[in-house]
């Protein structure tokens, strides 16, 4: 199994703002609320989270799926599929 990078910088669409946080290995993460100025995060559409919208890394799931590899680590078909 490829490693897998656990953390992403999240960028704030709104101010800037951004902050390293580490990315949950077993699910989607839909929200994120920006520390700086409030705003609630969400997917773009045709991301499955915040991660592969905003952040510096993708979500471990999707690095699975770009590596070719699959796992116990995956996003709901309905988000990732």
């Amino acid at each position: 199994m490829p490693d897998i990078i656990p953390d992403s910088t999240i960028t704030c669409p709104e101010c800037g703002h951004k902050k390293t946080e580490t990315m949950p290995t077993d699910a989607c993460q839909w929200f994120y609320e920006c520390e700086n100025c409030g705003v609630l995060l969400k997917p773009k559409p045709g991301d499955c989270c915040v991660f592969c919208s905003y952040g510096s890394v993708p979500c471990p799931p999707i690095q699975l799926e770009r590596a070719g590899k699959s796992g116990d680590t995956s996003c709901p078909d309905s988000c990732c599929g």
